[in-house]
């Protein structure tokens, strides 16, 4: 090793990727020789294999320096003569097979401002999106990308790719002290690069390339890589849309949700079964979805997810559309044309568990970070995931801001948040012994229910119109009742019981029908207690339980019948609506997610007179304001006869608030 100013356990642990602070290695350095000496600027660089690296002033292109190298394995320093402030400068690095210029990532300043650093460090940054993860800048008159990732408990985290040929020793990021965020700017790398974290963790061990917990974009699955990508950007076209949401997603206001899969909707068999892609979606489903008078969309999970028998309820990607579909600029386009033709679309949110894919976040930084330790409270038996850690703020902040994200950025109309029930008790679907009382000793989980109210207090005090919409199959009570009244502030549930209860009735052969005429009178007992959504979901028509036609009673005919006889009685039950797709035109088989719905059904016509009557029966409630204006307060609905036992007949009738 040649002589040096540099300490020598600083260059060991360069070459080795151990040093936690590069930029106080790398890079410019003024410095003083000895007492009384004149400041000097000292250049450092790590070139892992270079022959020679020289100094050359970015401004006039003049060689000024050959920098010594003063470790055979790549590291490089000298005095740049005559210099002694920070100056624009390039790096002329040859290499056995060649050279090139480059610039220095570490003679760049901070990226991350005060305020942000902040904001970030006590949670309360509901735009992190715009500051975490990977951002494509001008920095200094350069153009390449900041990027931005919290790992508290890492000894080092350094941004990998194709650009450097996934070596971490060549892009280690700075820590912010305090907060555990790093950051790194590389000059040069711009949108659609693949890049990943890779990250010591706190006992030395290399853990597996991590994907970016705030990415935009990510390679199409099953490839796990993040993209570079900016912030999604459309020149919207949905101003009357907005401009009226507020009344479209009233309460009083007819609200019927057609719930899609994207993947499984329709797919183009003369291309191998692809998938439609976001743009194919706009130009079919939309057409489709008005003409049957659906007045919103309801997708499953839309960001980005590793397994495709998920459905999107393990996600990974939290800020990225899938990219199964297109781009993000893609899924903005298809929102914009559902808003252009009086359609809102709804997206289902998956706050409540993440799997454990290596890549993911799971012991992201080799510590429980975005999880509990105690597997207790961070583990869900059921689903083999991990359980968010909502006590901690930094948790709760991704994910505010992340429902944030897809409100702001993609004009989502409102979320549905995914297994609510789960998040709310500490001992659900655990053994007796298996979970951890709350410091009351009770089984209600504080951190989420304080978690729950925020991003609903944050939702609707935000941007008009916007509303949540809970998937709560307890009887947890005022889930869709204001916060100041000891609610959730949810704007709706979903009505478990009435859809089990009245899907168990229509199974029933009609002749057992009196023994069971509660299932269908039942519901109105706590019809009003919440802003119910009455929904045949996803969830009924997979796993066995068979198709909504198939669980009608009776031969081909009178499963039609039923199933008919069905929907009119919910379109006219108080309650907003949601038919899952294939349910409007009767299905045969179960929902598969690897394949199109049956579209050759409408060939017959049972199917497609059931396809009319849907038409029709939403025609009649969004034109009949007794039928939506009060559908979730009790003046809205009287019994005439709900006892008719014998002849399984219910009579009642629908008012509205407005006397015309």
């Amino acid at each position: 090793m040649s002589d040096t100013t540099t300490e020598r356990p600083d260059i060991a642990a360069i070459i080795g990727a151990n040093h936690g602070d590069p930029f106080a290695v790398l890079g410019p350095h003024v410095e003083r020789t000895g007492e009384g000496d004149e400041p000097r600027l000292v250049i450092r660089t790590f070139q892992p294999d270079a022959v020679a690296v020289t100094v050359v002033d970015a401004l006039n292109h003049q060689d000024l320096v050959a920098l010594e190298r003063v470790h055979p394995a790549g590291f490089f320093e000298g005095p740049v003569p005559g210099r002694s402030e920070f100056f624009p400068y390039h790096l002329r690095v040859e290499w056995p097979g060649g050279s090139q210029v480059l610039e220095d990532p570490y003679r760049f300043p901070i990226v991350l401002g005060e305020l942000d650093l902040h904001l970030l460090g006590e949670g309360n940054h509901l735009r992190n999106y715009e500051r975490m993860g990977a951002h494509p800048i001008t920095l200094e008159q350069v153009p390449g990308t900041a990027f931005v990732v919290w790992a508290p408990n890492a000894r080092r985290v350094s941004v990998v790719g194709p650009f450097n040929n996934w070596d971490g020793r060549r892009h280690p990021m700075r820590l912010h002290p305090g907060i555990g965020v790093w950051e790194l700017f590389v000059p040069g790398i711009g949108p659609g690069e693949l890049y990943k974290y890779e990250i010591q963790g706190p006992h030395g061990n290399v853990l597996p390339l991590k994907a970016d917990p705030y990415a935009y974009c990510t390679e199409q699955p099953p490839s796990t890589a993040s993209v570079v990508h900016g912030l999604p950007r459309h020149e919207w076209q949905d101003g009357a849309w907005l401009a009226e949401r507020e009344q479209h997603n009233d309460r009083h206001s007819p609200i019927i949700i057609y719930e899609v899969h994207l993947g499984s909707w329709q797919r183009v068999p003369e291309e191998y079964h692809r998938y439609l892609t976001y743009r194919e979606m706009a130009d079919r489903l939309v057409p489709y979805v008005k003409d049957l008078g659906f007045t919103h969309i309801e997708l499953l999970p839309v960001h980005e997810y590793p397994f495709d028998g998920s459905w999107g309820y393990q996600p990974l990607g939290l800020f990225a559309p899938t990219s199964r579909f297109g781009t993000p600029e893609d899924f903005q386009f298809f929102v914009d044309t559902c808003h252009q033709n009086g359609i809102g679309v709804l997206i289902d949110w998956v706050p409540g568990h993440f799997p454990s894919d290596a890549h993911g976040l799971a012991s992201f930084d080799g510590t429980a970070l975005y999880e509990h330790s105690d597997p207790r409270q961070g583990y869900h038996l059921d689903w083999n995931t991990m359980i968010y850690n909502y006590g901690r703020r930094e948790v709760a902040n991704f994910l505010l801001g992340n429902a944030l994200y897809w409100m702001e950025q993609f004009h989502i109309d409102g979320l549905r948040v995914d297994a609510v029930a789960s998040m709310l008790y500490l001992d659900y679907s655990r053994p007796h012994d298996g979970w951890i009382p709350n410091r009351y000793g009770g089984n209600e989980n504080l951190e989420a229910i304080e978690f729950l109210r925020r991003m609903n207090t944050e939702v609707y005090g935000r941007n008009a119109g916007e509303i949540t919409i809970a998937e709560e199959s307890t009887a947890w009570p005022a889930v869709s009742r204001p916060i100041y009244a000891g609610g959730l502030g949810f704007g709706y549930k979903w009505n478990m019981g009435w859809m089990h209860d009245t899907l168990h009735y229509f199974q029933r052969d009609p002749v057992h029908r009196r023994w069971h005429h509660n299932n269908l009178t039942f519901g109105l007992l706590y019809a009003f207690s919440e802003n119910f959504i009455l929904p045949l979901s996803h969830d009924e028509v997979v796993h066995g339980k068979g198709s909504l036609i198939n669980k009608m009673a009776g031969d081909d005919w009178q499963k039609f019948a039923n199933l008919r006889s069905y929907y009119g009685f919910m379109w006219t039950q108080p309650g907003k609506k949601l038919l899952f797709m294939g349910g409007e035109f009767g299905q045969w088989r179960e929902w598969d997610h690897n394949s199109s719905l049956d579209w050759h059904l409408l060939e017959y016509e049972p199917h497609k007179g059931l396809q009319r009557l849907v038409r029709d029966l939403n025609t009649l409630y969004r034109s009949t304001p007794a039928l939506y204006r009060l559908d979730n307060e009790l003046n809205g609905f009287e019994w005439i006869e709900p006892n008719d036992i014998e002849n399984s007949v219910l009579t009642y009738m629908r008012r509205s608030d407005n006397p015309d």
